[in-house]
């Protein structure tokens, strides 16, 4: 089910001309779907030099030097107000201006200090609400980002990262080597299996599932430099949604009773987002939505949402000031009796 989500990477992919494919069906589904909201998201979207990227600090090899730095161009923690289950192991840090890190290089033996990203791309993990000793699947790991977000919160007894893309995998792995410690990889397992096989293959294992699923990534495809490829892109969307239900399936048989699930998209999309989740809550009688409002509410100051009908879904949308997103967030508690 390979539909690439690779996160736009900052200098090489910039220089990259728009798509206008892409960006006029994007203008049509979006204005119907967001209305105003997609006004001010299109002009972040279409204009890489205002994107940014936050800084997640690695907990096993902190660098306290750069710390000191950042507060000195002026960046601020993510979640300077209270969430209840932020945990003080994550430090992450963001610029309300454009201001760019360079990435560190990946050296075997050494561990690396930070991790660029979408700040948005820590509310799905922020929302599992991960505790030591505690049984995690991340479902479609690739890169990785999340998975190390996830180790940053806490110490599970077991995680298991799931990637069914070869090359993806491989990237998967590099990335866990950069930041996580030798010991810490014993509790760790990278797999390569179809996600939608999983559940069968490992039913009622997990604590908590993080589904980041495979989809039609907003801000690569507005960059893709082949607008036959995009045109194709655009014509597969549409089997999206089909896929991320069955990987949605898989991971619900996965997880424990009275267990906690997020699923997450970096896209607009309503089709792969709301509908998504509706689907599932509707045909799925062991599945309950958990309220996730009081996460925007907690964090409207560093992100910009839209409405999504659904008190167990957000959807970050980019603007002037909170260029984060987009990210969509539901998150669902498997119940103890059907």
């Amino acid at each position: 089910f390979v539909i690439s989500k690779l996160t736009a990477k900052p200098e090489r992919k910039l220089a990259k001309q728009l798509c206008k494919v892409v960006l006029d069906h994007f203008d049509t589904q979006y204005s119907r779907e967001l209305g105003d909201a997609w006004s001010a998201a299109r002009d972040i979207l279409i204009s890489p030099s205002c994107w940014q990227h936050a800084v997640l600090l690695n907990r096993f090899n902190y660098p306290f030097e750069l710390e000191k730095d950042l507060h000195f161009k002026g960046y601020h923690t993510l979640f300077q107000g209270s969430l209840p289950y932020y945990p003080k192991s994550m430090k992450c840090y963001l610029s309300r201006i454009p201001h760019r890190i360079p990435s560190e290089r990946h050296q075997i033996g050494n561990l690396k200090k930070y991790y660029l990203l979408n700040a948005a791309s820590l509310l799905p993990v922020l929302a599992l609400e991960l505790r030591d000793g505690e049984k995690v699947l991340d479902l479609c790991a690739a890169p990785g980002g999340k998975s190390i977000a996830l180790l940053q919160c806490a110490c599970p007894g077991y995680l298991h990262c799931n990637e069914y893309d070869s090359l993806r995998l491989r990237w998967l792995r590099q990335t866990l080597e950069s930041f996580i410690p030798e010991p810490l990889e014993n509790v760790i397992k990278v797999s390569e299996l179809d996600g939608r096989e999983m559940g069968d293959a490992q039913p009622e294992k997990f604590d908590k599932v993080l589904v980041d699923a495979p989809c039609s990534n907003d801000r690569s495809w507005l960059f893709s430099s082949d607008s036959q490829k995009a045109a194709c892109r655009i014509s597969q969307r549409r089997k999206l949604p089909v896929l991320q239900i069955e990987l949605l399936r898989s991971a619900i048989k996965a997880l424990r009773p009275g267990g906690l699930l997020v699923y997450s998209t970096c896209t607009l999309s309503k089709a792969e987002n709301q509908d998504v989740i509706s689907e599932i809550l509707n045909s799925c009688s062991n599945i309950m939505p958990v309220n996730i409002e009081e996460m925007a509410r907690t964090c409207s100051q560093d992100f910009a949402f839209a409405p999504t009908g659904q008190e167990c879904g957000l959807l970050v949308i980019p603007e002037k000031g909170k260029v984060w997103g987009p990210m969509y967030v539901a998150k669902l508690k498997k119940s103890w009796t059907v």
